[in-house]
């Protein structure tokens, strides 16, 4: 084992480590209170690299919302610590010596009930599951454990996002075998300014969105902008039509998604959410991710970064910025709501954000003419792309995949050619 340092959220951390003899540990609040993180490092550095034949399993509601959230965490934190391991990545499981890690979402039941060895249950998410899954969970955790010390636990990390979750009187009045911690972005010595900033900013725009991801509190988000869509895994082979919508970020995550028309439905997928993303980085992602028969589709992106979109045009790409004004963003809401969408199944963060797109609701329960600015990158990206079409019988299928290089006003003529 090599030597290493590390540094740790210490609300989270202590909780860890004190609460060691108790059964299950539950670990809620705000946005960016590393509570994932402080679970994954705490079930690495203090179970994984430490004890022996110990089992872990770390699950989601899906599997795909896993790989995208606590294994990408997990194989981070392994990467940045430099520690030992076997990665098999067909079975999603990490093992050193005689130590594993199995990550497995609990769309497949079954697949969890034939899951032996098991001493740690890490639930990411948790509201996500219901009362029977957690019970299911902790008769997983029933193999032997050899350490002296030690007892097999269960651990949840979540947003309190719905009031109606089986998590929200345990966390209000715990049972004997259980442990609570709350935690805010406050309790995070290592986030950003701007993560900061926007989430304090959050009291300004959303009575609702204030109360869970800034202090933590329970609260269910209603208002949702979009019921038009459904989750799907019935994915077509072909289109009529294929477009991208890119929103920048860098602290915040860089989001493309694929458009794609069929018989007037448009089916949606995710294909990039990821943080700390240079524009070189981007553009390898955007080298991986679009095909090369696709290259010469429209991209649509966030027009407020000119030189991102100049370098990716530069790279090959037929990318062009959104057109934006007064009222852009309801006016592109109201195109989206016009669709009948299908969204692909392996798009966690995409289906999260359409769940809990909302307006704006003011201190004296107001519904406002505006959405949360907040957990929308996809949404935007979603937006920029959509505002090509118009969900009318036109000439979409003629058109097919429309090559804007060498327009004047790309998007302009795009618009007017499709009644937008």
């Amino acid at each position: 084992m090599p030597e290493y340092s590390i540094e740790v959220a210490p609300k989270n951390w202590n909780f860890l480590q004190k609460y060691n003899h108790i059964r299950n540990k539950l670990l809620y609040g705000g946005a960016g209170s590393a509570k994932s993180w402080s679970v994954a490092q705490y079930l690495l550095l203090e179970k994984f690299y430490k004890l022996q034949n110990i089992g872990i399993l770390v699950v989601r509601k899906t599997l795909p919302a896993l790989k995208s959230s606590a294994y990408e965490l997990m194989l981070a934190q392994i990467k940045k610590y430099k520690l030992p391991h076997e990665l098999n990545k067909s079975d999603l499981r990490i093992t050193f010596n005689d130590n594993f890690i199995l990550f497995r979402g609990l769309d497949d039941v079954e697949k969890i009930k034939s899951i032996e060895g098991v001493n740690y249950v890490w639930v990411e998410e948790a509201t996500e599951i219901s009362q029977f899954d957690w019970l299911q969970l902790s008769l997983r955790a029933r193999a032997n454990n050899p350490n002296a010390g030690e007892i097999n636990q269960l651990f949840a990390s979540f947003n309190p996002v719905d009031e109606t979750s089986f998590l929200k009187p345990l966390t209000e009045c715990p049972k004997r075998n259980m442990a609570v911690c709350h935690t805010t972005f406050r309790d995070n010595p290592f986030l950003s300014r701007e993560e900061r900033a926007v989430i304090e900013d959050l009291i300004n725009h959303d009575v609702t969105y204030d109360a869970i991801y800034n202090k933590g509190l329970w609260a269910s988000p209603g208002n949702v902008v979009y019921t038009n869509w459904k989750v799907t895994t019935n994915w077509p082979k072909r289109f009529q039509y294929t477009t991208y919508g890119i929103d920048f970020g860098y602290n915040a995550p860089s989001a493309l998604i694929e458009i794609n028309l069929l018989d007037n439905v448009i089916y949606e997928r995710e294909l990039l959410y990821k943080s700390k993303l240079t524009n070189t980085d981007l553009i390898e992602q955007l080298k991986i991710l679009i095909p090369p028969r696709n290259r010469g589709c429209v991209i649509v992106a966030d027009s407020a970064e000119p030189d991102r979109i100049e370098e990716i045009y530069k790279a090959g790409f037929n990318i062009h910025p959104a057109v934006k004004g007064r009222n852009s963003i309801k006016d592109g809401i109201d195109k989206v709501k016009r669709w009948d969408i299908r969204i692909h199944y392996e798009s966690p963060n995409l289906i999260a954000e359409k769940r809990s797109y909302k307006w704006k609701q003011d201190k004296n329960g107001i519904i406002l003419d505006e959405v949360v600015p907040f957990k929308d990158h996809l949404m935007d990206a979603e937006r920029y792309a959509i505002s090509l079409l118009d969900p009318t019988p036109v000439s979409l299928i003629e058109v097919g995949q429309y090559d804007l290089t060498g327009l004047a006003n790309p998007l302009e003529e795009l618009q007017a050619l499709f009644g937008g």
